[in-house]
């Protein structure tokens, strides 16, 4: 148990029977009545991000997360297979469960399984990652000055825009958080 005068940016929490996460607080002092502290708080089951306020000194329930390192091996149809690096106990994820994380894993990669218990709450990806481009039309030459870009799809199927210099098998550095190109390999 913490109280809310306690609140750290990324700290996870218990709140009427969800997990969250703190993504950002601020203590308010008003003239009038006493402190309160303001929240924003992203649910680590949906995603879904919402603001609460809460009295300051409430007691607020930790939620003790753990992260896993594992590697992704392979996707069996609407599962998505991990092993343990110690133990090489294998842990099947649905795709509903990693719908954005699913467009940047690839065979062998190194992730951690992000639990509450016994309970998955997703993966936690690398911030970068280097893909293959599968598919794109071929690039024009001098055209790699302007800021126009194309559409590309990586190993992985994931469609993302790429400057026009990028051609098919370039190693191209993807952001995981933004799903954006980052840099050619």
């Amino acid at each position: 148990m913490i109280t809310s005068n306690d609140f750290k940016t990324g700290l996870t929490i218990q709140s009427e029977g969800d997990i969250y996460q703190i993504i950002e607080f601020q203590h308010v002092k008003p003239g009038k009545g006493s402190a309160f502290v303001r929240s924003k708080l992203r649910n680590l089951r949906t995603g879904a991000i919402t603001d609460k306020t809460w009295r300051a000194g409430e007691k607020v329930q930790t939620a003790m997360i753990e992260k896993t390192p594992m590697q992704f091996i392979y996707a069996d149809g609407d599962n998505y297979v991990f092993m343990n690096t110690q133990s090489y106990e294998q842990m099947e994820i649905n795709t509903k469960q990693i719908e954005h994380e699913k467009n940047f894993l690839k065979e062998g990669m190194d992730v951690n399984i992000i639990m509450f218990e016994t309970e998955i709450l997703g993966v936690d990806l690398p911030e970068k990652v280097t893909l293959t481009v599968k598919e794109t039309v071929p690039g024009v030459r001098g055209n790699t000055v302007t800021n126009t870009t194309k559409d590309a799809v990586l190993e992985t199927g994931y469609n993302v825009q790429v400057p026009l210099f990028i051609n098919e098998g370039d190693k191209i550095i993807v952001n995981t958080q933004t799903g954006k190109y980052s840099t050619k390999a």
